[in-house]
């Protein structure tokens, strides 16, 4: 492919994947910068890269990365020898962590709807928080277990789908 063409490739792939981003709740900006940070082949990005990359401006730029940096999806660090700060996805396993590494969330709902269960009437609100609480406990325990399979197969997943050229999912 010719580098124009890869380029216009990525980037029409950059705002497809966004849209499940925005489809999901994520802003706008933040979907495509995260979208392209992911895609493109660079460990790490300025925001001026950034910017270029996908052509917005680095006021846009800003607000989405401080938006995807607050939410752990990205970290921020300095290149070296320079002030310049520099991008990176949050961890290498970025869907393990997105999807997985989900528990400071889910022990604040659990305590929260604990508190709530301890402290108001019992009622249908009440019971609504026991249940709340229960899921809670139980999403917890399952993504710990999943985390695990997912450390087990990841790399086998992986090979996988480099073995058929990655056109279909495993089975």
């Amino acid at each position: 492919m010719e580098p124009d063409t890869e380029r216009k490739a990525l980037l029409e792939y950059v705002e497809q994947f966004a849209a499940i981003l925005i489809a999901s709740g994520m802003q706008r900006m933040s979907a495509r910068v995260f979208s392209y940070i992911l895609v493109d082949d660079a460990e790490n990005y300025t925001a001026a890269e950034v910017a270029e990359g996908i052509g917005i401006s680095l006021a846009a730029v800003s607000g989405a990365v401080r938006e995807l940096t607050t939410a752990g999806l990205l970290t921020k660090g300095r290149r070296p020898s320079t002030r310049a700060d520099v991008y990176r996805l949050y961890d290498d396993d970025i869907w393990g962590s997105i999807m997985l590494d989900r528990t400071p969330i889910i022990d604040r709902y659990l305590e929260t709807a604990i508190y709530g269960i301890e402290t108001l009437p019992e009622g249908p609100g009440r019971d609504r928080l026991v249940q709340t609480a229960a899921f809670m406990e139980f999403m917890k325990t399952e993504m710990s277990a999943m985390r695990r399979l997912w450390l087990e197969r990841r790399d086998e997943l992986c090979a996988s789908y480099v073995e058929r050229g990655r056109t279909t999912p495993p089975q």
